[in-house]
Formats: C-alpha cells, sequence, structure tokens
C-alpha cells in the first residue's frame, strides 16, 4: 500500500491471515526441479554419513519422464557412505493438499496437527524481501526523456516487500514484478490485491515458453471498491512468466516552490506586470537563509532537511518520533498545518473557465503556514488543489455499527479575501470518479474551519477550487482576490501518521500486553485498560470511546440498540396527565410514506417540486428512507454507481424533475439532502434538545389529546446551517384518517421550513390515537324487563382513542319487577300490623295485673298510718271478697295506661303509681 502521503496502488501481502488485507500468491501449482552434483572426499578421517547429516532429492526429469531420488550431504565433504541412489517416482506424481511426500520412502504422509500442505502449490505469504525466483524492474514509459534520464528517475520504482505485502510504485515509472515457474501439470495463480486508484494502470498477464502472453480478457485488472479482491487464472503445463505491471500517470502539474532553508523569490507566472515602470517593485534578492520550518504533526525532519512519516506505533509533533506509551495506540491520519512544500498527496493545477480545459500552471502555492491561490491566466480560471487519500481505518466499533456512516472526517480552516463576488467550492470524489460538490462559499469570509463526515471507506478525493469572477473579461482586475487554507485534518487514514496516541484497551498475551479494540458498545477503562459495557439505554461515542462519559443516555421516549450505536423508538409511546395515562402504538406507522411539496419554478419558468420521505420508527432504528439522484451521468459506465447517487436518512427531501419538463417517460430525481439522521427524542413537549416545534404552524388540535412529537438532527453541516438541519414530525389523532393518514406542511412554509435548516411536519392518522382503556367507556345498565336485566358498555363521546382493548360483552342478569315487591310490602305491612296488635293486647293484660297489686298496696299503706297492725300478708283472706272495687287515680284510656306504665317505670324495677286515699285526694306514690 501507500506510503503516506501517496496515492494507493495495487500491492499483494500474506501471513495466512483471512482478513482481505494483503495480496498474495495462493496455490501456485510448480514443482522446482533442483540440479545438483554429488562429490564425495577422501580420506580416512571421513566418517559414515548419519541420516540427521543429508536429505533427498530428486534428480531432473529425463526425456521419459523419470527421475532419480539420491541424498545430498547438509556440508559437502563432512561425511561419505551415502545411500545409493534409487528410482524416484513419476515426474508427474504430486500429492493432494493436506500431505507431504516423504522422501524416505516416497510416499505421501498427512501432517501433523496444527500445519497444512499446499499439496502441489506454493504460499507467498511473507514479504520481508523479495522472494526467491522473483525479480522487479523498472522502466519510464515517457518517450521524450533520454535512456540514461528514464533509467536514472526510475532506479527507485519497484515492486518494495514491506512485511506481509508487496508495495508498487506510485510514480509515472513503470515497475514490473515477474515470477518464472515450471509446472508439470495445468494448475492455476490466485492472488489478492488492493487497487481502488485508476490513476495508475495495473494489469496482470502470463507468458509462454514462446514470451507469448497467454489468451486471457483478464490481462487489465478492475479497481477494488471494496477492500481486497481475489484474482484466479489458469496455467498451462511448462514455463509459465508471470507478470505484475503497474504505471502511474497524472495530469496535474508537479510545479511546487519549496520553502526550506534558503528563499528565492520569483515572479508569479504568468507574468502580468511590468517591473520596469516607475513605482514598479523590484524582485527581493533570493538567497536569504532561514531556519527551517517544522515538520507536520506525523513526521521528523531527517538530515538532509526533508521531512518522513514516522513508522507505525510512534507519533510526533513535527520534530522527533516517539514511540506510544503503554495501553495507547497511534491515531492516524495527516494533519497538514506547516506548508513548506505541497504534500506528495496533494496536486495542483488550473482549469479554464471559458473551455474548462487544464493548463500546465500551479493554481495554488505554499507560503510557510498557509497555502494560497495564485494568480492564473485569466479571473475566470479555476484554482485547483486536490488531496487523494488512499483509504480509511475506522475503529473496529464504527465498522460493526451498520447504521453509523461515519468512517471519517475532513477539517481544513480557510479564508477568502475578494473583492467582487468570488467563490470558493469543496468538492468530494470518490474512486476517481466525478467530483460532487459539497460546499460553495461566496464573497469574502473570514477565517473559519469546516468539516465534511465521511460515510464510505474508499480512494477519497478532495478538490478546493476558488474562481475570482465568473465573466470573462478583457484584462486582469481581481488578482488580488485570493483563498487561503491553513490547515487541513484528515481522520482514520490508511496508512497515516499520528500526532498523538490514544488510549487503548489491553489484551494479554505471552509476550505481554498488546491493544486490542473493544466489541461494539464498549467503552475503555482509561484506569484499567479494559473493555467496559455502557448501560442500558444509552449510546457510544464510536471515535471517542473513553471513560464511562462515553456512553451517552438516550433522549425521553427512546432506547439503544443492542450494540449501542443509536437511540431509536419502537412505535410506542406513554404520557401521563393529571386525569388518565395515554399510550401509543404507532406500529401502523413504521413504513416508509412520501410527501410531495407544491410546485415551484426557476427564473426559466420550470417547474419542480420537493419530494419528502419518512420512516418514523421501529426497523430496530435502522434508517429506511431513501432518496436517489437518477440524473444521468455519460461518464459512468453503465451498470456501475456513482458517488452520492443516493442517501438514507429517517426523512431525507429530493428535488423532483417532473417528466414534462425533462422529457423523459419517468420524473428525474436530483440533489438528495439528509434531514433526519438522529433521533434525538419523543415527547408532547414543543422544544427539546433546542429544537422547537411551533405549535402555531398548523391548524390546532381538536381532540384535546396532546400532539406527540419526534424531533430529528442531521449530521450535515452547511454554511447557513452551522448546527445541522434539525426535523419535528407533529403526530396526531385524527379518527377519520385511517392509517397511514396523510402529512402536510406548515401553511406559511411550503417547502417545510421557514429558514432552510428546520423542518417541520404534522402526520394524521387514526394509528397516532392512543390506545383504548378502561377510562374510555361506560356502563349502560336497563330497567328489569319479564324478570331480566342487561347491562351494556359504550364509548365515551367523543371518543378519543383507537385499537387497544375492545369493550366488554354485555351483560345479562336475573332481576324482579315491581308487582313482586309490592306484594312484599303488603304482605310483610299485614304481618307486622298483627304483631303490633299481639304485643298490645299482651301488654294490656300484663298492666291489669300490675293495677290490681298497686290497690293492695295502697290499701296496706293506709292501715300503717291509722297505726293498724301490719297485714301478715297480701293474699285473700277466708270470706273476703276478690271482687273488690279498686279505687284508681283518674279514669284513663287503654292508650293512656299503656304510657303511664312505660313512663313510670323506676330504676329498681318498680312502677310508680299516684293512689287516692279514702277522702279521695292523691296522698303517696309507690
Amino acid at each position: 500500500m501507500a506510503e503516506p502521503g501517496h496515492s494507493l496502488h495495487p500491492s499483494a501481502r500474506g501471513r495466512g491471515r483471512t482478513e482481505p488485507r494483503t495480496l498474495r500468491l495462493l496455490r501456485l501449482l510448480l514443482w522446482v526441479g533442483t540440479t545438483f552434483q554429488v562429490t564425495q572426499g577422501a580420506g580416512p578421517e571421513l566418517h559414515a554419513c548419519k541420516e540427521s547429516e543429508y536429505h533427498y532429492e530428486y534428480t531432473a526429469c529425463d526425456s521419459l519422464g523419470s527421475r532419480w531420488r539420491v541424498a545430498v550431504p547438509h556440508t559437502p565433504g563432512l561425511c561419505t557412505s551415502l545411500p545409493d541412489p534409487v528410482k524416484g517416482t513419476e515426474c508427474s506424481f504430486s500429492c493432494k493438499a493436506g500431505e507431504f511426500l516423504d522422501m524416505k520412502d516416497q510416499s505421501c504422509k498427512p501432517c501433523a496437527e496444527g500445519r497444512y500442505s499446499l499439496g502441489t502449490g506454493i504460499r507467498f505469504d511473507e514479504w520481508d524481501g523479495l522472494p526467491h525466483g522473483f525479480a522487479s524492474l523498472s522502466t519510464n514509459m515517457e518517450i521524450e526523456d533520454s535512456t540514461t534520464d528514464s533509467t536514472e528517475n526510475c532506479t527507485s520504482s519497484k515492486w518494495v516487500p514491506l512485511g506481509d505485502y508487496i508495495s508498487s510504485n506510485t510514480d509515472e515509472c513503470t515497475a514490473t514484478l515477474m515470477y518464472a515457474v515450471n509446472l508439470k501439470q495445468s494448475g492455476t495463480v490466485n492472488f489478492e490485491y488492493y487497487y481502488p486508484d485508476s490513476s495508475i494502470i495495473f494489469e496482470f498477464f502470463v507468458q509462454n515458453d514462446q514470451c507469448q502472453p497467454n489468451a486471457d480478457d483478464s490481462r487489465w485488472m478492475k479497481t477494488t471498491e471494496k477492500g481486497w479482491e481475489l484474482h484466479s487464472v489458469e496455467l498451462n503445463r511448462g514455463n509459465n512468466v508471470l507478470y505484475w505491471r503497474t504505471t502511474a500517470f497524472s495530469v496535474w502539474s508537479k510545479v511546487s516552490k519549496p520553502v526550506l532553508t534558503q528563499l528565492m523569490y520569483k515572479w508569479a507566472q504568468p507574468k502580468i506586470c511590468s517591473e520596469d515602470l516607475e513605482g514598479a517593485v523590484k524582485l527581493p534578492a533570493s538567497g536569504v537563509k532561514t531556519r527551517c520550518p517544522p515538520c507536520n504533526p506525523g513526521f521528523f525532519k531527517t538530515n538532509s532537511s526533508t521531512c518522513e512519516p514516522c513508522p507505525y506505533g510512534s507519533y510526533s509533533n513535527g520534530s522527533d518520533c516517539n514511540h506510544c506509551p503503554a495501553g495507547t495506540e497511534p491515531a492516524v491520519g495527516f494533519e497538514y498545518k506547516w506548508w513548506n512544500t505541497l504534500p506528495t498527496n496533494m496536486e495542483t493545477t488550473v482549469l479554464s473557465g471559458i473551455n474548462f480545459e487544464y493548463k500546465g500552471m500551479t493554481g495554488w502555492e505554499v507560503a510557510g503556514d498557509h497555502i494560497y491561490t495564485a494568480v492564473g491566466a485569466s479571473d475566470n480560471d479555476f484554482m485547483i488543489l486536490t488531496l487523494v487519500v488512499p483509504g480509511f481505518r475506522p475503529p473496529q466499533s464504527v465498522m460493526a455499527d451498520t447504521e453509523n456512516k461515519e468512517v471519517a472526517r475532513i477539517t481544513f480552516v480557510f479564508e477568502t479575501i475578494c473583492s467582487v463576488n468570488c467563490e470558493l467550492y469543496f468538492m468530494v470524489g470518490m474512486n476517481s470518479r466525478t467530483n460532487s460538490p459539497v460546499e460553495t462559499w461566496r464573497g469574502s469570509k473570514g477565517k473559519q474551519s469546516y468539516t465534511y463526515i465521511i460515510e464510505e471507506n474508499a480512494t477519497m478525493s478532495f478538490t478546493w477550487a476558488f474562481q475570482r469572477t465568473s465573466l470573462h473579461e478583457t484584462g486582469r482586475k481581481y488578482t488580488s482576490d485570493v483563498a487561503k487554507i491553513y490547515s487541513i485534518n484528515v481522520t482514520n487514514v490508511m496508512d497515516g501518521v499520528a500526532s498523538y496516541c490514544r488510549p487503548c484497551a489491553l489484551e494479554a498475551s505471552d509476550i505481554g500486553s498488546s491493544c486490542t479494540s473493544c466489541p461494539a458498545g464498549y467503552y475503555i477503562d482509561r484506569d484499567s485498560g479494559t473493555c467496559r459495557s455502557c448501560p442500558p439505554n444509552t449510546i457510544l461515542k464510536a471515535h471517542q470511546p473513553y471513560g464511562a462519559q462515553a456512553c451517552v443516555t438516550c433522549g425521553p421516549g427512546t432506547k439503544s440498540n443492542k450494540i449501542h450505536s443509536l437511540c431509536y423508538n419502537d412505535c410506542t409511546f406513554s404520557v401521563s396527565t393529571p386525569t388518565r395515562t395515554f399510550d401509543y402504538n404507532f406500529l401502523a406507522l413504521e413504513n416508509t410514506v412520501s410527501l410531495a411539496g407544491g410546485p415551484s419554478f426557476t427564473s426559466k419558468g420550470l417547474k419542480y417540486f420537493h419530494h419528502f420521505t419518512f420512516s418514523l420508527c421501529g426497523n430496530q432504528g435502522k434508517k429506511m428512507s431513501v432518496c436517489t439522484d437518477n440524473v444521468t451521468d455519460l461518464r459512468i459506465p453503465e451498470g456501475e454507481s456513482g458517488f452520492s447517487k443516493s442517501i438514507t436518512a429517517y426523512v431525507c427531501q429530493a428535488v423532483i424533475i417532473p417528466p414534462e419538463v425533462t422529457g423523459y417517460k419517468a420524473g428525474v430525481s436530483s440533489q438528495p439532502v439528509s434531514l433526519a439522521d438522529r433521533l434525538i427524542g419523543v415527547t408532547t413537549d414543543m422544544t427539546l434538545d433546542g429544537i422547537t416545534s411551533p405549535a402555531e404552524l398548523f391548524h390546532p388540535e381538536p381532540l384535546g389529546i396532546p400532539d406527540v412529537i419526534f424531533f430529528y438532527r442531521s449530521n450535515d453541516v452547511t454554511q447557513s446551517c452551522s448546527s445541522g438541519r434539525s426535523t419535528t414530525i407533529r403526530v396526531r389523532c385524527s379518527l377519520l384518517k385511517p392509517a397511514p393518514g396523510s402529512l402536510s406542511l406548515p401553511s406559511t412554509c411550503s417547502d417545510g421550513t421557514c429558514d432552510g435548516c428546520n423542518f417541520h411536519f404534522l402526520w394524521e392518522s387514526v394509528a397516532a390515537c392512543p390506545l383504548c382503556s378502561a377510562a374510555d367507556y361506560h356502563a349502560i345498565v336497563s330497567s328489569c324487563v319479564a324478570g331480566i336485566q342487561k347491562t351494556t358498555y359504550v364509548w365515551r363521546e367523543p371518543k378519543l382513542c383507537s385499537r387497544g382493548i375492545s369493550l366488554p360483552e354485555q351483560k345479562v342478569t336475573i332481576c324482579k319487577t315491581i308487582d313482586f315487591w309490592l306484594k312484599v310490602g303488603i304482605s310483610a305491612g299485614t304481618c307486622t300490623a298483627i304483631l303490633l296488635t299481639v304485643l298490645t293486647c299482651y301488654f294490656w293484660k300484663k298492666n291489669q295485673k300490675l293495677e290490681y297489686k298497686y290497690s293492695k298496696l295502697v290499701m296496706n299503706a293506709t292501715l300503717k298510718d291509722c297505726d293498724l297492725p301490719a297485714a301478715d300478708s297480701c293474699a285473700i283472706m277466708e270470706g273476703e271478697d276478690v271482687e273488690d272495687d279498686l279505687i284508681f287515680t283518674s279514669k284513663k284510656s287503654l292508650f293512656g295506661k299503656i304510657r303511664s306504665f312505660t313512663s313510670k317505670r323506676t330504676p329498681d324495677g318498680f312502677d310508680s303509681v299516684p293512689l287516692k286515699t279514702s277522702s279521695g285526694s292523691p296522698d303517696m306514690d309507690l
């Protein structure tokens, strides 16, 4: 692979890894014949050779296809009495894969445990040096150069072994890697290669004994867009010479003006001024020596005052390389902030603003702490600066997250100084294809930074183009207008350099501890160097997984996925109010839906409209909305996809041009933009995380049910949207709109946004209503009819729910009519009257007896007052009449007597009755 600062190129690797990261030669079916000469020393001091002192080899095959097995001493002349030669196996004999040929008995035996065999093949998987049998040559293809110059310029342009792979050149020389093999039977050659840069021509072919190439359509290798790829070619029996050849071509200017130890001043080309006129500035004297500026981070200064990259495992601030401390690993990338010379992976040129042809001029000049645009040939020329990055190596946790599109990021600091409406374009290209504009700045812009998120692992080119004016005018008016770039920083670059080391998780091994990648959803504990899982409902900052603070809590109404890479809503939501709790289920809104805005018109009257695609919730957080750019590009071969042809998000927008405008059968979709890459939260509040969904943008909610609002943010940071775009979707209950319902835009903002950064939508559907519960219905009880009573359950009006629980079944119970209870009442009243009558008679009779006893007591009391002797008894004496008249105090009715009886009972249980004396007046009470 390319050295830091070079374009990516085909390479070969090995060491038996299963991960396709290197290019290796696999199962190269060959048999190497070895010629030898048996020599035998003489002398009485030689002893008989032991088995450990010699080995067996085969002689070359003769014309009959036979050979001999002979013993060859490890050290000639050390011993004697070698075994006699014996007839060997046939030249076409071979062992199967997993077996080896035991030369002692000339038979195939299985490999021991832990070892492997390719059978008749040879594997080259260690590239510490050029293996035996390989050769590397280099030539210069530029015919205008002399032969001597060509040889000298391309001396170092060869295939270079780099440990577990072999790397080709990246300059405009032709480097050829060759391997010759004589096969006893037909076979194949297999190798893996990495070739993403189409500016390098890579070919592989095979020549036979007559130096004629095999008839094979695969001579020109295809670029690799998904990492390492395997290539296989059939080989014929006999001699085969394998060729791997690379040649790099560049249309860019190689002119660069280094700012090193000696300052030299030259007029900017083309020179458009005269130094002989009065008041003209003279060119300063050259040759003044100054102290060398530092190297860029990750590089160190050599004895020849050049900057070279630090080896992997070390870092540098631009001076010396230092090894990363234990428990850390280098954070590889490219950081350019010192512009002494143009980096080797950057090129500059000038593009004509009239005929759009490249000119052989330098478009940007280095100036120590920044790089600036040159004068150019015309004010409407484009000053082009291009940075090529071979690929990226993001953290393992990022690779495991299929929804996290961030592979790396590029950040640059720039400034424009313009007297008119100049333009600075930033464009991105993938795999050497057409650049796509990403951002444009017009007019003077103060010193500021810009960050672009890289979402695909491929060879990327980043281009800055500066145009002073789009008008073509005679003469030069705006040569003082300039664009400056102060620093460029690209992260996670394959074969990059490091300016610092970051903590890593430690893995114990026999040789000590080494860095390892944490599984997805695990952060690195800085103290112990171990991997720890993030708590539930938190997500991990994949590019900064250090410490517990790297786990960020999900927003309201959301939860984390299994690998803690994103927060999502599973289409359920619950909210409590002072009166009740609302439960929602939005599964009917899980699928993607689309919405077309109203028509708009260009300045020339061409109609177009904005088309939105939504994926609200569910799908384990996977982004389901896709917006496509299907504008035809003739430069891209049919059947292949171009860069940024489609984007995936929760909400995306594209510009649709109808067929009647384009003339095609179908409409044209272009300019896809992501409006929602992250779900911030789900709530009924109007504001969340600095995003507001104004209620006045839509018609008021009539049912009194709060709208459920989904809040999103996008990753795209633009010049006008410094915090990125945001999107809110109000989900509103509407019983009259069956699922999925309808989407609408704000009445005051026909394109969904009033400022270009914050988008708002309303989604009305019956599926957005809360689930029905017991609080949404009540019971109605009927009257008793024929001994039967019914209880019916009905929804409360107005009904404010859908789905959920169903109404309970009607209940039927046995009951009694009013006639029955009337009869029971009359019967009970009659019984009560009879009982009262009986009780009255009973108490009246008893009262009669008490009156008699009281009268006797009165009589006895009278006798006592007259000093009469006391009566011996109260019994009726012989001769007395039981019918003696009783003397009562007064005449009372029956009820009066009962009342007197009940009211004059004394506490001791006796009754108090007023009695009369014989004279008729009351005398005493008993």
